[in-house]
């Protein structure tokens, strides 16, 4: 597990932007959430592709101010941000692009629209941060650190495989 993080919006290297890729918010209680996080993190074995109508509820309570936003290009659904905003800290608790958008040069100036939308959910942050783990994306710590995330902790960890 990988973690990093950014500690002045200063830090980010925005990518090249992307016609026609946006974030939008979305609503907690909106069946894309479910779905979209499903389908992103169902090749990387996430708890989201397997988590039960109860684990999502149970999920969403967590903390009451997670709040996510949706990806898009051209208007279809690409990919999806989950935000963890605390008052002096925002985690990206996931993010990721649907697999038909893998590969084609999103990824970039999705986590850079991602980044700075974190940053707006807390006036008093002093960080943005975020982990990863090797059953991600090759291309994610690389991404991470493109737009200006440090790595400050790696740990070995276990995970259950589906």
């Amino acid at each position: 597990m990988t973690y990093v993080e950014m500690t002045d919006p200063d830090q980010l290297n925005a990518s090249a932007s992307v016609p026609g890729l946006a974030l939008q918010p979305l609503e907690r209680s909106s069946p894309l959430v479910p779905d979209i996080l499903a389908r992103v993190g169902t090749p990387y074995g996430w708890r989201s592709a397997r988590r039960t109508p109860d684990g999502w509820q149970t999920w969403h309570a967590e903390n009451p101010r997670r709040t996510f936003a949706l990806l898009s290009l051209d208007g279809e659904p690409a990919g999806i941000v989950a935000y963890d905003p605390h008052d002096h800290e925002v985690e990206i608790k996931s993010f990721g692009l649907l697999p038909d958008f893998i590969g084609k040069g999103l990824g970039g100036y999705a986590l850079t629209l991602a980044i700075r939308r974190a940053w707006e959910l807390s006036a008093t942050a002093a960080r943005v941060w975020l982990h990863t783990s090797s059953f991600d994306h090759p291309n994610a710590l690389r991404n991470y650190h493109r737009r200006g995330f440090r790595t400050y902790k790696t740990e070995e960890t276990t995970r259950d495989t589906p």
